[in-house]
C-alpha cells in the first residue's frame, strides 16, 4: 500500500515506522527538517521537507497514486487543507485528517473527509481506564459524504457543512 503522511510529529513518525517496517511504501512530509529526527534509522520510506497542503509539493513527493493520505500535523486547518488537496487534486479516496475539535471532526466527515479526533479518543481511553462509559464524542469518524475530484463545490449542502465547521471553530 502506498501511504502519504503529512506531519512527522510523534504520531506521524510512529505510523511511518510501523508501516515502513510492515513493507508499505511510505512517504512522509514535514515543513521542519528536524522533525525527521524522530524517524528511526531503519525507516525505509521517503522523508521530504515540504508543505503537505501544497499540490506541487505533494506531486513532487510522489503522492499521485497513493492509497491513503493521513494529515497528522498539529493544525486542524492544515490537516483539512492537505486532505482536501489529496482528495481533489490526486483523487486519493482514503484521506484522514487529525482534528482536535469534535464539532469540526463531525462536520468534515459529512463533506467527505474521514477524521481522527484525538479529543474524543483520549477521553474515551481515560473513561475506559476508569470504568466509566464512553464520552459520546467522535473518535474516528468515517467519511459519510463525498469529496473527490469533479465534485460540484457549488452545491449548497457542501457550503453548509463547511460553513458550519468554520463557525464552530
Amino acid at each position: 500500500m502506498k501511504i502519504v503522511i503529512v506531519g512527522c510529529g510523534r504520531v506521524g513518525a510512529s505510523a511511518a515506522e510501523l508501516w515502513s517496517t510492515s513493507g508499505h511504501e511510505v512517504i512522509i512530509l514535514d515543513i521542519v527538517t528536524r522533525a525527521f529526527e524522530r524517524l528511526p534509522t531503519s525507516f525505509t520510506g521517503v522523508a521530504i521537507r515540504g508543505d503537505g497542503t501544497d499540490e506541487d509539493v505533494l506531486r513532487r513527493a510522489g503522492a499521485e497514486g497513493a492509497d491513503v493520505l493521513l494529515a497528522l500535523t498539529e493544525g486542524d486547518n492544515r490537516n483539512i487543507m492537505a486532505a482536501q488537496v489529496a482528495a481533489e487534486a490526486f483523487g486519493i479516496e482514503r484521506v484522514i485528517a487529525k482534528i482536535n475539535d469534535p464539532l469540526r471532526a463531525t462536520a468534515y466527515a459529512e463533506i467527505g473527509i474521514a477524521t481522527l479526533c484525538r479529543t474524543g479518543l483520549m477521553l474515551d481511553a481515560v473513561n475506559a481506564h476508569l470504568g466509566m462509559p464512553p464520552s459520546g464524542l467522535p473518535g474516528m469518524v468515517a467519511s459519510i459524504g463525498h469529496h473527490h475530484a469533479g465534485e460540484d463545490h457549488d452545491h449548497p449542502a457542501t457550503h453548509e457543512a463547511a460553513a458550519s465547521a468554520a463557525v464552530e471553530a
